[in-house]
């Protein structure tokens, strides 16, 4: 992050959109955040609810991929990009008692902010958490 407000990309994963890519997105967002972020948990969480939702409700899931990244920008931001779905984006349910939609719920309640950004028939949700950035370094 410059002084000047840009984004920087921290680490950037895209994996196929089968269930089992979830294991992978955990322990990546694990490595990327860094075990000792106060927010890890709820990062974790919330990055792998956003990756399950792209792969059964879009494109991903059926052949496609989905992208997650960290980007320094203020504070940490993760986004989870997915294949699409014929122009349908993610919402905020309003019955919180629904069979489905608790995915984006849970999202809501651990992110200080989200939001969707639609990338032609991509689809990213942003979630945004406040603490230090990881710090990149070793050997």
């Amino acid at each position: 992050m410059t002084g000047s407000g840009e984004r920087c990309v921290i680490a950037s994963l895209t994996l196929p959109g089968v269930e089992r890519s979830a294991a992978h997105v955990r322990a990546f967002t694990r490595d990327a955040v860094g075990e000792g972020h106060p927010a890890l948990d709820d990062v974790q969480t919330c990055v792998n609810e956003a990756f399950v939702n792209g792969v059964e409700h879009t494109a991903s899931g059926r052949g496609g991929t989905v992208t997650v990244r960290f980007v320094a920008a203020g504070d940490l931001v993760a986004e989870v990009t997915d294949d699409g779905a014929g122009g349908q984006r993610p919402v905020l349910r309003d019955d919180p008692f629904g069979e489905d939609g608790r995915g984006m719920r849970i999202i809501d309640a651990l992110a200080d902010a989200w939001g969707v950004r639609a990338d032609g028939e991509r689809t990213t949700v942003w979630m945004r958490f406040a603490g230090p950035l990881p710090v990149r370094g070793g050997a």
